[in-house]
């Protein structure tokens, strides 16, 4: 069988499925599967493939049917234009945390705000951005999970910046010590009973980091109330949010006392992403 040939398989199998941007997802299989890019998958189309690889292939496929993201798959995903290695003990990068890292650079290089400290850092995506984008900064990285700094490590040393970053395995700021001028979090916050209402490919991810308690706001209590303590004068705090919770978790962020500015920030398609406290 040909490559040109098994693609249009693999699209047809999808289709069949109701899987969406299937013709997408058929190709980048096809090329994680064959180790070729697509400029190349395309030059070659008409060559052969092995048994074994159409059988790879359509283990894949059967993955992708069975709600398996496509990036658990290839392990890589695109963020804030670096590549990152990710498996199914962090989350998958999404486009909008790009908002987050774009705002948190913003502050640093306009106000000269070096130290940082991003808390629940999973796969590492935002710190790793932000040290490849800050030459002069020193990040911290932390997550409650061994696996997931053994991740962050990896990506650091993919990305060429592990010797500008700390990696800390801390339940929140459980083993943090020092202040840091911005403290930059995306922490869990879907409410525990929605998790099981949402997508296939979703609910593949890590729960540990999807699960923000009953009201969603669990993290964002505990990160308000404490961040205070390891942030320098007139340092910043900068969360990732869900699209409905600007409200309450700005309401929370005035209740605690300790902020001087609290505002939201929006994300390329308009839903409130991003809140940001000034000490």
């Amino acid at each position: 069988m040909q490559i040109k040939e098994l693609l249009i398989q693999g699209r047809h199998t999808l289709i069949k499925n109701n899987i969406e941007d299937a013709s997408i997802v058929a190709r980048v299989l096809l090329q994680f599967v064959l180790n070729m890019d697509q400029i190349e998958l395309l030059q070659k189309d008409a060559k052969q493939v092995s048994q074994k690889q159409k059988q790879d292939y359509e283990i894949a496929l059967q993955k992708i049917i069975e709600g398996t993201p496509l990036q658990y798959i290839t392990k890589k995903q695109e963020f804030y234009g670096l590549s990152f290695y990710v498996d199914d003990n962090v989350l998958i990068p999404q486009p909008d945390t790009e908002v987050l890292v774009e705002k948190v650079l913003n502050i640093a290089k306009t106000e000269n705000k070096g130290t940082i400290l991003d808390i629940c850092t999973g796969s590492g995506a935002i710190g790793i951005s932000l040290a490849h984008n800050l030459p002069n900064a020193s990040i911290t990285m932390s997550d409650i999970s061994l696996k997931a700094i053994e991740i962050a490590k990896r990506n650091s040393k993919q990305n060429e910046v592990l010797n500008k970053v700390t990696l800390i395995q801390s339940n929140l700021f459980e083993k943090i010590e020092g202040d840091f001028d911005i403290i930059v979090s995306n922490p869990p916050y879907i409410q525990t009973n929605i998790i099981t209402t949402l997508s296939k490919q979703v609910q593949r991810e890590p729960h540990l980091a999807l699960d923000g308690g009953e009201d969603g706001l669990f993290f964002y209590r505990k990160l308000l109330n404490e961040a205070p303590n390891y942030l320098k004068a007139k340092g910043y705090l900068c969360m990732e949010i869900g699209y409905e919770q600007k409200e309450a978790v700005m309401q929370l962020a005035q209740e605690t006392g300790k902020y001087e500015i609290i505002e939201a920030k929006q994300d390329f398609s308009g839903n409130d992403r991003v809140i940001i406290c000034k000490k």
